[in-house]
């Protein structure tokens, strides 16, 4: 199974960073654990586990603003993965193309 390949951490989860695939602007960041990874490639959208609420979440599935998986890369250590997407809308919860908007400096 393609999900033991992954090294999952001791709560069985994987950092996910999720890039538009033709802009290759950075979205976001979840997490992901072997259910959710599996789910995702059998709908070719992006599902999450939600650490805050301990489930799995359909990104879009109540907003309409799902990420069709174009492709899902591991990094070296097989401990996180990329997934490249095609957004059908916006990728942040405040209706922010990107999670990453904010400048740190400007938080001060």
């Amino acid at each position: 199974m393609i999900e033991d390949a992954i090294r999952w951490d001791e709560r069985g989860l994987a950092p996910v960073v999720v890039q538009d695939a033709t802009t290759r602007q950075v979205l976001m960041v979840a997490y992901m654990n072997a259910e959710a990874l599996r789910r995702t490639l059998e709908t070719g959208e992006t599902v999450f586990w939600s650490r805050s609420r301990g489930a799995l979440w359909h990104k879009g599935e109540t907003s309409g603003n799902v990420q069709r998986v174009r492709e899902v890369l591991v990094d070296c250590d097989a401990d996180t993965l990329l997934v490249l997407v095609e957004p059908a809308g916006p990728a942040c919860h405040t209706g922010a193309v990107s999670c990453f908007y904010r400048r740190l400096q400007d938080l001060e």
